[in-house]
């Protein structure tokens, strides 16, 4: 089973990913059904794994962290009581095993790791771009796990202060402190360039 969370069932019977809610995909999920869990991931997967893959300071077991996530409500959909939250709960599960996994074997110096370039030739902006990748994300790396999570919910996911205060299991108040400290944090690293970086990188 390890391999299906990401392999995306074609040829439904149960309709297309917009005619269904989750709650309906959960209900299916909990009798077994493997493309109602595939489209669950289908429509998951890609913000979880960039939540991780931030939280890992891009480390190469970031697929695998997210895989686990997604097996965890493969094998109990039921611990799940209310649909609409699943998104905040696949991220905190994850978060979880991110940290369980850095407890077991730390991460190598995400300034040693780097992001992968562009190889394209004479691509000075997308290399630019790469290059300023990697210092917000060695910045990042520094900051509290708390800290980093409300960073990457709120700036880089785009959720709402309410929203990624749901999925922190946080009052708003507690959320927008993690952030003002993040930010801070970041401004004492890298100078007055932190918030141009930061907003070049969230905006893609």
């Amino acid at each position: 089973m390890a391999t299906l969370a990401l392999r995306l069932v074609g040829g439904s019977d149960l309709g297309s990913d917009d005619e269904l809610d989750d709650a309906r995909l959960l209900v299916s999920a909990g009798k077994g059904s493997e493309q109602a869990f595939a489209m669950l991931v289908r429509r998951h997967y890609s913000v979880v794994y960039r939540v991780v893959w931030r939280m890992m300071s891009g480390h190469s077991d970031a697929q695998d962290v997210t895989q686990e996530a997604f097996m965890r409500l493969w094998k109990n959909p039921g611990q799940l009581r209310e649909a609409k939250a699943l998104r905040g709960w696949l991220i905190r599960v994850a978060n979880n095993l991110v940290l369980d996994r850095l407890r077991k074997k730390p991460m190598l110096d995400l300034e040693a790791v780097g992001e992968i370039a562009d190889g394209r030739a004479g691509n000075d902006s997308a290399l630019e771009k790469t290059a300023v990748s990697a210092r917000m994300d060695a910045a990042m790396a520094k900051l509290p796990e708390r800290q980093r999570l409300a960073l990457t919910l709120v700036q880089f996911e785009q959720f709402s202060n309410i929203k990624a205060a749901e999925v922190m299991e946080v009052s708003v108040e507690a959320l927008e402190s993690l952030l003002a400290r993040a930010k801070r944090a970041l401004k004492q690293d890298l100078s007055g360039e932190w918030r141009d970086m930061l907003s070049s990188i969230a905006d893609g």
